[in-house]
């Protein structure tokens, strides 16, 4: 997306916020709109998906939002994932929420899909000149089967790995002055968006193509190296149960305690205070209106 002098004027100005408890409440509670409108539309049309990450700590520990955690996201199976866009261009209502996903033509500077409230804005650095809306977004990450342990695991993670890089074609920050070269170097060495989509296109079906039912562990693959490497028996998601989160009644895996357990560790525990801040950078928040 090109911007105008006046667009390019208003990105060049912003600079990260920090967000008061008000605020950030705020932020949260617009968060949980789109959540329970995404429940309801998965409901309908029968799409599985689990609270995960944060969002999934907090139904267990706080039951509700992390206090200072500052968005929302689920897994999906891989294959509700593939469904979901097509069923959202045909049933959601598009004028209040958006399904976001970097297509051949669009380029949204994520690798997962986003549903986004339209009637709000909240940019974050990442997107300066990307398509898409820009309002409050809940993220969504596919779970995909593991691929036999040893070399098959490996490529199946250096896949995932290209795939990030050319989907997002921005160079990963704190991975090193190594990582960094690399990244810089393969994507100058393609040239061009369209021969980019080819890459990670390709990239997506190779990481992708180990189905959950004929594998014994699923994984994260578009979630950082970090967690891309976490193998977690499919059992802890073969269903859901439902727990309290912000007085209503959301999905967890069946097998919460032990994703958690493998994900992050001794869960209950709370961070030191220092962390117990906001994980995303905010330019600037709306939740209002649009500009």
């Amino acid at each position: 997306m090109d911007l105008n002098s006046t667009e390019k004027n208003f990105y060049d100005n912003l600079r990260p916020i920090i967000l008061n408890q008000s605020e950030l409440r705020n932020l949260q509670l617009k968060s949980l709109e789109i959540l329970l409108y995404f429940k309801e539309f998965c409901d309908k049309y029968k799409l599985t998906f689990y609270l995960c990450g944060g969002c999934c700590i907090g139904a267990i520990r706080h039951g509700g939002f992390i206090p200072w955690d500052d968005d929302v996201d689920v897994f999906m199976p891989r294959e509700d994932y593939e469904k979901l866009p097509k069923l959202w261009y045909t049933y959601a209502d598009k004028e209040k929420y958006s399904c976001n996903r970097t297509t051949k033509d669009k380029f949204i500077g994520n690798i997962m899909t986003t549903i986004t409230d339209n009637s709000t804005e909240v940019i974050r650095p990442w997107q300066k000149g990307k398509d898409g809306h820009k309002g409050v977004m809940m993220d969504i990450l596919p779970l995909d089967g593991c691929a036999p342990p040893g070399i098959k695991r490996k490529v199946q993670m250096l896949w995932s790995m290209i795939f990030s890089l050319y989907c997002s074609r921005m160079v990963p920050v704190n991975h090193g002055k190594i990582v960094s070269f690399i990244s810089r170097s393969l994507l100058f060495l393609v040239p061009g968006n369209h021969l980019k989509y080819k890459v990670w296109k390709f990239a997506e079906n190779q990481m992708s193509k180990y189905k959950i039912d004929d594998s014994q562990f699923v994984t994260e693959l578009c979630a950082g190296p970090h967690y891309m490497k976490n193998e977690y028996p499919k059992e802890i998601f073969s269903s859901v149960v439902y727990k309290s989160f912000e007085n209503y009644l959301l999905p967890v895996p069946v097998g919460y305690d032990s994703y958690l357990k493998i994900a992050f560790g001794d869960y209950m525990k709370l961070p030191p205070k220092e962390r117990r801040v906001p994980h995303h950078d905010i330019v600037y928040i709306n939740l209002k209106e649009v500009r």
